[in-house]
């Protein structure tokens, strides 16, 4: 449903994932097969322990682009039975070829997802009728609630607000994963739409609320969802003064993740604290022994430990 000014009185917040999401690793084994057994542990652990109300599997972070569309399935089922009775499950299904997105599409409906993350089809560039056209068959072939995921800087190409706003009169199309960076199309979006934005970049989860974000789908809160989630209920709440120092708490984590690949990081921590993780696949490698050192210093700064 779209609003046709953006003077519109605010609408009711929507939630349809919850507040907190983090795009899961892919747990392998230490000569890098699916770790099906760690990864219900991990998913376990980021529900019970870490206040996620949905997990993304086989996003960018689960190493989507080297896993097999069977592994992409098996894992789906696995983490769906290990929390999909108090967490939503969320599959990441997007290629740059709309038959291969609309049968992974399926079979994440067939194998229990909750709903769907479509990201941008990338390196073929499509114009704005193409993402059009995509994300509309992807929506039209299941059952499931779909999250764009718009990020331009990987995908080569931004969902336009205009095609944001056409594409939020789809029924089940109903949020976005934004890791565009740019607050103002954000804003923009939020004030003509009920689709609900999440954030795609983890420092940005405080600021966006302020433009009608509800949450992230977030990488670091592998380690910071429960003190995430702290950050936005006390924004809801007006207690923007919390907010605010959880924000800048967390500051040092945020850059740490990021220096390298997200996952490849992800992955150090996880080992270094006893949770399921194991290699990246190639082309990625895993961290040198100097980045997970600063990494350490990284989550010291935040005052969270990072077990040597």
């Amino acid at each position: 449903m779209t609003h046709d000014h953006p003077d519109t009185p605010a609408r009711a917040v929507s939630r349809p994932f919850g507040r907190v999401l983090t795009a899961m690793v892919t747990p392998f084994t230490v000569d890098g097969e699916l770790d099906l057994d760690g990864a219900a542990r991990l998913a376990n652990h980021l529900v019970d322990e870490q206040g996620n109300d949905a997990l993304v599997v086989n996003g960018t972070t689960g190493e989507s682009p080297t896993t097999s569309d069977a592994e992409k399935e098996r894992l789906i089922r696995v983490v769906t039975e290990a929390v999909g009775d108090r967490a939503k499950v969320v599959a990441g299904v997007g290629t740059n070829d709309t038959r291969h997105t609309v049968e992974l599409a399926v079979a994440a409906e067939k194998a229990g997802a909750h709903g769907l993350l479509v990201v941008t089809p990338y390196y073929n560039k499509p114009p704005q009728s193409g993402l059009l056209r995509h994300f509309t068959a992807v929506a039209d072939a299941t059952g499931l609630p779909v999250m764009l995921y718009d990020i331009p800087h990987r995908a080569g190409v931004p969902i336009a607000a205009e095609t944001m706003v056409r594409l939020a009169e789809h029924a089940r199309i109903v949020a976005v994963k934004d890791a565009k960076g740019d607050l103002t199309a954000t804003s923009w979006v939020t004030s003509r739409t009920d689709l609900a934005f999440y954030s795609g970049e983890d420092s940005l989860t405080l600021p966006a609320l302020a433009v009608g974000t509800v949450g992230v789908v977030g990488t670091s809160t592998h380690f910071t969802g429960a003190l995430t989630k702290q950050m936005i209920e006390a924004y809801d709440a007006g207690d923007n003064a919390t907010a605010l120092a959880v924000h800048r708490r967390l500051l040092p984590v945020y850059t740490g993740i990021f220096r390298a690949q997200g996952v490849i990081l992800v992955k150090a921590a996880l080992e270094a604290v006893g949770l399921p993780a194991g290699p990246v696949r190639p082309p990625l490698v895993d961290a040198t022994d100097d980045e997970i050192t600063q990494l350490r210093a990284d989550f010291a700064a935040a005052d969270l430990k990072l077990p040597e």
